[in-house]
Order: structure tokens, then sequence, then C-alpha cells
């Protein structure tokens, strides 16, 4: 029997745990449970760090159970990949290995006012005043000022770092450190890709960054160690898997890089599930956007390998408008039934949808701004609306492409994606038509855990999966071809955008006059 390699998938709104082949790649079996997000005030998400590791045992169990029944050995599961929402903050305490709050999602609009002040004390109200050493603007996106408003607003994280017992991570390092044993011999560790999401972190010297933890007031004693994407960082504590080594750790949207095998300089892929992430592999030097994108690590695929960086264009709503039509607005019952919907319409009927539930992310970086719906006749109906929603979706990436093309100054002559709304043919065809070029899926769309599991399976000390180019899989692909004229496209795309204009500065914390809405 080939080896086995196990990844977990830890996205925002589902976790997930798939076993590969580690010569051919084959997905031999999975298992997918939802998370649960939580609102607790308009703008904040969050999610229970005790369900998502409860959710990761169940699908692992799962998983087993399954391979039982297709009778394989799961003792030829030889390594463990992790893939990982990024940003997401939670802060426990090492010796009861508690969580002291809920994890605060990446999509947390909380610290709003903070992002506001920061930028408005730095020299010329500069939000990329930090960009140079973390690749990043001063956004609600990122951890340190989320793991600020936990160290300012919860008491039991305040105490237990006058204790010393606080331990700070993103979702990976929850994780790692949970399997590993949690308060009995947990291994506290995060990856450079993660790391790199923090805004603590230095994307030169590949470490934390004293000065930055200065900046946002941050204890450094309570950061996990970094280490490369690929080594064994320690071993499964209990379960079925008891004894098998962890030893790939990936931010989600890097694993799906490396899980589309984008290994060369220019190679890129684009990934749409909650929300919407290209990626541009830049090689082995940070390279700076001046069009609003960030500049993130890749990958570093060993101990003594090179760091590989990334351009990223970071869109916050995609598969979450659906969801948002789904649980906010009942106009769909289940997911898949948006195709549908979206179809019968065939047209938006000049209905624009701006999902800015989060302010906007790439390339505007606007936390003011708010969602709103634009075009509205009394013809329009819930499958103008369903079919708007997928164009937002599309639009948002031409957006991000179009600031990639222009900081590269070589455009992308196809699209490669992949995540779960890829499965959506309409929204496929849409993308190709509003980019007036190829998009090409992988028949395996689970590609987030493929990079994992590769990562996990070429470590040292594990070495069940070749990485050289030439023992790269071959993966099978369906294409969109663009069936539109390119003049309609620009001139939809040119309606979006004042859309956007529209959707911008709504939402700011000057004073306002008007004190009897308890919103303002």
């Amino acid at each position: 029997m080939d080896p086995l390699v196990a990844a977990i998938d830890q996205g925002t709104s589902s976790t997930r745990f798939l076993v590969f082949n580690a010569k051919t790649a084959e997905l031999m079996s999975q298992h997918q449970v939802e998370i649960k997000q939580s609102f607790p005030k308009e703008g904040w998400v969050e999610e229970d760090p005790k369900e998502i590791m409860q959710s990761i045992y169940e699908c692992m169990e799962r998983t087993c159970e399954k391979l039982r029944l297709l009778n394989i050995d799961i003792s030829n599961i030889k390594a463990l990949g992790v893939a990982n929402q990024r940003e997401t903050t939670l802060v426990w305490d090492k010796e009861t290995g508690e969580p002291l709050y809920n994890a605060i999602v990446w999509l947390d609009l909380r610290t709003q006012s903070t992002v506001e002040s920061l930028i408005n004390k730095s020299p010329g109200k500069n939000k990329n005043h930090l960009k140079h050493k973390t690749g990043l603007p001063i956004s609600t996106y990122f951890s340190a000022v989320k793991l600020r408003w936990l160290l300012d607003n919860v008491e039991e994280v305040q105490q237990a770092v006058l204790s010393q017992r606080a331990m700070f991570g993103t979702v990976d390092s929850w994780i790692i450190w949970c399997l590993t044993g949690g308060n009995n011999g947990g291994v506290h560790c995060t990856d450079v890709s993660n790391a790199s999401r923090t805004m603590l972190f230095n994307i030169h010297s590949m470490d934390w960054d004293p000065e930055l933890c200065r900046y946002f007031d941050v204890p450094m004693e309570i950061l996990p160690t970094v280490r490369s994407s690929s080594e064994i960082y320690g071993w499964m504590k209990s379960g079925s898997l008891a004894g098998v080594p962890i030893s790939g750790c990936l931010g989600d949207q890097s694993a799906a890089l490396v899980g589309q095998m984008c290994f060369r300089e220019g190679q890129s892929k684009n990934t749409y599930g909650t929300g919407c992430f290209m990626l541009r592999n830049t090689g082995t030097k940070p390279l700076m956007s001046d069009h609003g994108l960030l500049t993130t690590v890749a990958y570093k695929l060993g101990k003594d390998e090179p760091a590989c960086y990334a351009l990223e264009g970071s869109v916050a709503i995609a598969g979450a408008v659906v969801r948002w039509l789904k649980d906010n607005l009942g106009i769909v019952q289940s997911s898949s039934e948006i195709e549908k919907l979206a179809a019968a319409a065939g047209t938006s009927h000049g209905c624009y949808f701006v999902p800015a539930f989060s302010g906007l992310y790439a390339p505007y970086w606007e936390p003011s701004a708010r969602g709103i719906i634009c075009g509205l006749t009394q013809f329009t109906n819930r499958n103008h609306l369903a079919f708007a929603a997928l164009e937002a979706v599309c639009f948002q990436t031409r957006e991000i492409l179009d600031a990639m093309n222009q900081d590269s100054g070589v455009p992308l002559t196809e699209l490669q994606v992949d995540g779960g709304m890829t499965s959506n043919r309409l929204l496929m065809q849409l993308q190709a038509d509003i980019l007036c070029i190829p998009v090409v899926r992988p028949t395996m769309s689970e590609t987030t855990a493929l990079g994992a599991a590769m990562a996990a399976g070429a470590a040292e000390g594990v070495g069940v999966w070749s990485l050289s180019p030439s023992r790269l899989p071959h993966v099978t692909s369906e294409k969109y071809e663009p069936q539109i004229n390119p003049d309609e496209s620009e001139f939809r795309y040119a309606r979006w955008k004042k859309a956007v204009q529209r959707s911008m500065n709504w939402e700011t914390n000057e004073p306002c006059c008007n004190t009897k809405d308890p919103q303002l």
C-alpha cells in the first residue's frame, strides 16, 4: 500500500479532515463539519475554540472509520498537515488549557476605532506606515489589533499575562498545541505563512519584530515559536492517529498555492471560500505592491529552504454572501440553490451588490465601507439578487487581478481557481466572462488540504512525498472560456466600480449630531 498523508483544513465556516495517497495525490477519504459563527454585536465575529477542536477530533475519527470500511489500514498514515483560517486570534491559559475568550475571527470589525486612531497617529496619517516590515496595511483584518483588544478588554487575558500563563496563537498554533498534548507538553509554534499575517512579524528577518511588538504593546513571551511550513513540530498525543508526526503547517491560502503546485515565480491561484484570495508567487524576494495588494510569506518548505513570498489580493466576502442570503434573508435554503436562482434570471438586470459587510479589503482597505445593493427597480426579484451576488464575487476578483497585473507588469493569461464555490459552474463561467481570460478549475478542488498534506509528507524525517517538479502528480482540470463581448464586460465592470464608490465612508467613528440612534 502506498503511504498516506492526512490534512486538517480548518476554515472559517467548516472543518475538514482529508487523507491523500502520497504517491498519486488521490483523495482517499474525508469528513466535514460546519462551524458555528457568533455575532455578539454588530460587526463582531467570533468562534468557540473548543468547538473548533471538537470538530477536528470528530472529523478525524469519522474519516478513520470510513477508511476502515474501505479496508485501508490507517497505520499507513505517515504524517499530518494543518491548513487553517488565517489571522483569527486566540489567547489561552497554558496551565488549564482553557481558552480565555472566544476566537476573534479575521472578518471581525470591533477594532475599527483602534485602527483609525493608529492610522491618525502615524506620520502623514498613512495606513501603510508598517508595510516596509510587515508587507501589510494597518487594518482590522490582521491579528495584532485583535490581540490588543483582548489585552485591553478581557480581564482573564490581563490576569493570565501578569501571571505568565497566557499563550497567544492563530488557529494553527491552537490546533498544534492541543493535538501535541495541550497543557501536558503541547508544542506552542506557528509557521512563517501564518506569522506573516499578525503584523508582529518582520517578513525580511523572518522573526517576531521587537519594535512591532512595542508598537502594539504586545508582550513577546506570549508569542509562539516561528518554524518552517514543513518540518516535524511534534506528534499526535491521542486518538486513532496517536504517534503520527504533525509535520506541515500553512495558512489556508498558502496551502492552496502549494496544492495548486504554484512553485514557480509568476504562478497564481484564486481561492473562493468564505472570502476570496488571489496569490501570485513572487519567488524568494518580497515584492511591495503599489496597488493595494499585500506582501506575504507564501511558504518555507523546510528548515534550510528559502522562504518564498507572494503578492495577495484579499476579498473579505465571497462564499459568505451566499451564507448571508441563506441565513439572514432566507432567499435560498442551501448554498447550491443559488446557482439555480441565478441561472433562472440569466442577468442581474442592472442590480449591483457590493457585499462590504466587513468594510472593503483589497485593493481599497476601507473599513468605513458597508454593504449596498443598488439599481433596484420593481422588476428586481430574488433571482436577480442571487445573480448580482455571484457577479459581486467575480467583480471583486477582477479588481484584485487588475491590481496584480499592474504590480507585476505581466498580465495573467488564465486564472487557476479552487475552493468550495468553484463547484458552481455558472460562477466559473461568469468569472471567465468578467475577466476576459480562461478560468481553470482542477477536478479535485480540495487544493488547500492537498497543500498541507504535501508540506507534511515532504518534511525531513517523513519523506513520503516528493516536491521535485518531475515527480509532481498530473492534475486533471476543466477550463471555462470567456463567452461574452469584452465591451459588455467592461460596461458591467464600470457600473460595479460606481457602486463600490457609493459603499464607501458609510460607517465612520466621527461624532454625529443625531444622538438618538444607538448605532451612531
